[in-house]
């Protein structure tokens, strides 16, 4: 007899192949039927004509440190994820030297918008070394399958300690990291990840550590990958990183490359479809590049307590260090404010905000009459610039202003294309990741309901596939990502006239009570994980154990 039947779907095999209608059978955690099932189950399913996927792979989470408070890994279990990749931009908590955890906290509350006081009462601090990060993950479970990246930033800090954020590394160092990072590959990592880019600054706008690495730094680092026989390179391309040497890194090691973040901007709109066609040359020279891009559009919700979106601005950076009065005397001079203003201006390849000022709003203040226009409509009624309009309003109002800003990804028409291109990853959730910011754990969700059924960019098969088995085969992760004989039943039961995400809403319910952003699902039926039942129609449901499981081993 069979664990779980699931009678009347409409089976999407995550491969791309034309739905068919059918039953899909499940025992000990694996698919055992496809088609046509007979005989009886411990547990039967009408799925009633809904739709019968595999589960979606997140390759670009950063659930490092909720993982360890919290093994649900909310929202995504909800959102028909059923296997996360953690670890993207090099931003772990693994390796780390019990004096340097505080450094590695405040970091992360800066780069990824995290709360230092949610970090500091919710991680469980029971490991050093990465083999020991994977190993308490395993003992503790999960409800989601779990792979982990190490990351370059950590093992900058474990090696070279405050100086890390300083200055370039030594052959001495270098060669300490390299030890690391195979010794993190040999425990189980899915790959080695870093950051270049310019907007990722850490404590007291220090550049992350990954920032300070030379040319040889990242070759001899990403050539562990070589080393160990398998492995992603993933990183978050400054526009200083050259392409060609992506290109020479794919060649050198013969593992794949994810770049990040491909995403359209309006002021600069060739720019990302330029890097998306030298990755597809770089394919066509027998590479294997991929460019991450993003199915959402970036919008991000904040005060000027933290604002993300200014703070790649090289005229920022005077601002970014200072605390309390001085960082308000900072943003009321002349000096700052117009150098801000004239980085803005100039043409630039990538960055978060560029002028925009129509894509910004008032989201909540004192004065409810300013609430829901644009920056660019209440400066020009003030007869004010902008910068100047929104600088002054949110002094006014002791920094607690909430603004939002629709940032990238802004033209559906170019986001298409880039969703079309052969050479493209969806990608770039940010899941578990500036939470106070925005929340795109549901992308796959608005894949399918968005850009499948609205829009029609993509046929249902190939949205699946492009959340499946297109992951599950460049990661090297195996036998999960599609509907096959002998095949682990992680699984995604939805209605394809209803799936979508829902609107974001704020909840504290973060260590310490702290807030963040999150959404629900919906049109989604039922999430299973290793073929056990972790979600049906109303949300996460009691489970006996957690089934997800710590992917260590992946494909050459």
């Amino acid at each position: 007899m069979n664990d779980l039947v699931i009678r009347n779907a409409l089976l999407l095999d995550g491969l791309g192949s034309e739905p068919v209608h059918g039953d899909l059978a499940v025992s000990h955690g694996r698919i055992t039927a496809l088609g046509r099932v007979d005989g009886g189950a411990k547990e039967t399913v009408d799925a009633n004509g809904l739709a019968l996927m595999p589960g979606i792979i997140d390759n670009h989470t950063h659930y490092d440190a909720q993982i360890t408070w919290d093994p649900w890994l909310s929202p995504s279990s909800s959102l028909g994820v059923t296997t996360a990749v953690i670890g993207n931009c090099g931003f772990t908590i693994a390796p780390c030297r019990a004096g340097d955890r505080d450094r590695v906290m405040r970091n992360l509350t800066q780069v990824e918008g995290m709360s230092l006081e949610a970090l500091r009462a919710g991680i469980r601090w029971d490991f050093e070394s990465v083999p020991e990060y994977l190993d308490r993950l395993e003992s503790r479970g999960a409800a989601l399958n779990v792979a982990a990246f190490a990351g370059h930033s950590s093992v900058r800090t474990y090696v070279m300690g405050a100086d890390a954020t300083e200055r370039a590394a030594s052959a001495s160092e270098i060669e300490s990291m390299k030890g690391i990072v195979l010794e993190a590959l040999h425990a189980g990592a899915i790959g080695f990840s870093t950051s270049t880019s310019p907007a990722h600054n850490g404590d007291g706008g220090r550049p992350m550590p990954s920032r300070l690495a030379a040319e040889d730094e990242l070759r001899a680092l990403v050539g562990c990958l070589r080393e160990a026989g398998h492995g992603v390179f993933m990183l978050t391309k400054g526009g200083q990183t050259r392409m060609a040497f992506l290109e020479e890194l794919a060649a050198e090691t013969k593992r794949p490359v994810v770049v990040a973040a491909l995403l359209h901007s309006s002021t600069s709109p060739d720019a990302v479809f330029e890097d998306l066609a030298a990755i597809g040359a770089a394919n066509a020279r027998g590479r294997r590049m991929v460019g991450a891009v993003s199915c959402c559009p970036l919008s991000m919700d904040f005060t000027l307590r933290s604002p993300y979106t200014f703070e790649g601005l090289e005229a920022w950076q005077a601002a970014l260090p200072l605390k309390g009065d001085a960082y308000r005397q900072k943003l009321g001079e002349k000096n700052f404010r117009e150098a801000v203003k004239a980085e803005i201006a100039r043409p630039a390849h990538f960055r978060l905000f560029n002028g925009e000022w129509d894509k910004v709003q008032v989201i909540e203040s004192t004065r409810r009459e300013l609430e829901q226009r644009s920056i660019a409509e209440l400066a020009s009624g003030a007869g004010r610039e902008p910068l100047d309009f929104m600088l002054d309003l949110a002094l006014a109002e002791d920094l607690e202003t909430v603004f939002s800003a629709l940032l990238l990804n802004s033209d559906e028409q170019a986001v298409g294309r880039m969703l079309g291109d052969p050479h493209a990853l969806v990608s770039l959730s940010d899941a578990g990741a500036h939470l106070t910011f925005f929340n795109d754990a549901g992308f796959g969700l608005h894949l399918l309901g968005h850009w499948s059924r609205e829009r029609g960019v993509l046929p249902l098969a190939e949205a699946a596939r492009r959340l499946t088995s297109h992951p599950a085969s460049l990661f090297g992760i195996e036998q999960r990502g599609a509907l096959k004989l002998g095949w682990h039943a992680d699984l995604l039961l939805f209605d394809p006239a209803t799936v979508h995400r829902g609107a974001k809403r704020r909840v504290f319910d973060l260590p310490a009570g702290q807030p963040r952003l999150t959404a629900d699902a919906l049109g989604v039926h039922g999430v299973w994980v290793n073929g056990q039942r972790i979600v049906d129609k109303s949300g996460p449901i009691d489970v006996a154990g957690l089934p997800g499981r710590v992917l260590r081993r992946f494909a050459a």
